[in-house]
């Protein structure tokens, strides 16, 4: 943490280097998918194994990977990670039921449900141990839910909606995601630590998906235009919203922000060849994609910019780290 406060002092000496990269796969898999990364350089993610089911993964900062299931897994997804390490996640058992978990910085793994769910689907953890997601109930219906680390649930929908999906928190417990109206049009949320929830749209999209959301508030994501066409966005916390694409982009999705407000994800060019992308709190934009990559897709990025996710060349899907 104190890199990173020396970090936002001097931005300059910490982001004019040329970036670094570092690839990576998880032993024995045919594919490894890196999709969050915590401010110590962490990274948690999936891998492909016998019969191309998902297990989960670990690498730590000094690039040794733990690989995990939880009891019962026949399919395992790693979500997110937090500043100590806790992952969360969810898993399929046997009989196709998808279930929540949380592992412990020291490998002990807690299987979860939301009350009254069919499905638990957990989306992204904080720094306290508080799970976000959401389940379907019985009747199909779709709800968002809190999971404290004790482990007690608060569940909620925004109202009149015909479904709510909670995608990210911040340290404080503000969570964003996106609900579904009786038109099914798809709007963003932000829901306070207090309850209190406050509906957002892009203006003039016809959908509106928030994907995650720093300790500002400052929330980002994507929305759909009248074309059909994908574009980022990103909402300041007293609601100002700002659009973009990379240059070149037919198809951009914003799916990562950082605390100093530097944007992460990917797009498709006119070719169809998908790139990555990091955005700094000013705007200006830099593409990029690991050496040999055919296809680049940006997943997560930490406090210090460091951006992880995934790639595929000739010999097959790999893991990266982006050092700035």
């Amino acid at each position: 943490m104190l890199a990173w406060a020396v970090c936002l002092l001097l931005t300059s000496t910490c982001f004019s280097q040329a970036p670094t990269f570092i690839t990576f796969d998880v032993p024995g898999g045919t594919g490894t998918l890196a999709v969050a990364i915590n401010p110590m350089g962490a990274i948690a993610g999936d891998y492909i194994g016998a019969g191309d089911a998902l297990h989960g993964f670990v690498r730590a900062p000094g690039g040794a990977i733990t690989t995990f299931d939880p009891p019962g897994s026949a399919f395992t997804q790693a979500f997110g990670i937090n500043p100590m390490g806790a992952i969360t996640g969810q898993y399929f058992d046997t009989n196709g039921v998808i279930h929540g978990f949380v592992r412990a910085p020291g490998g002990t793994i807690t299987t979860f449900d939301a009350p009254g769910a069919f499905d638990t689907e957990p989306a992204a953890i904080n720094p306290a141990g508080t799970i976000t997601g959401f389940y379907r109930d019985a009747n199909g219906g779709v709800h968002g839910f809190l999971r404290a680390a004790v482990g007690a649930f608060t569940t909620f929908y925004v109202p009149a909606a015909f479904g709510t999906v909670a995608l990210a928190i911040n340290p404080m417990g503000t969570i964003t995601g996106d609900y579904v109206d009786a038109s099914n049009v798809t709007h963003g949320f932000v829901r306070a630590p207090g309850g209190t929830i406050t509906t957002f749209d892009v203006p003039s999209a016809t959908g509106t998906l928030p994907a995650a959301i720093n300790p500002m508030e400052t929330i980002t994501g994507d929305y759909v235009d009248a074309s059909n066409v994908t574009h980022g966005f990103v909402r300041a916390p007293g609601g100002t919203i700002i659009t973009f694409d990379p240059p070149g982009s037919v198809f951009t999705q914003a799916l990562s922000i950082n605390p100093m407000g530097m944007i992460t994800g990917f797009y498709t060019d006119a070719s169809n060849i998908t790139h990555a992308f990091v955005r700094a709190p000013g705007g200006a934009i830099t593409t990029f994609d690991p050496p040999g990559s055919a296809f680049t897709q940006a997943f997560g990025i930490n406090p210090m910019g460091a951006i992880t996710g995934t790639y595929t060349d000739a010999s097959g899907t790999h893991g990266f780290l982006r050092n700035p």
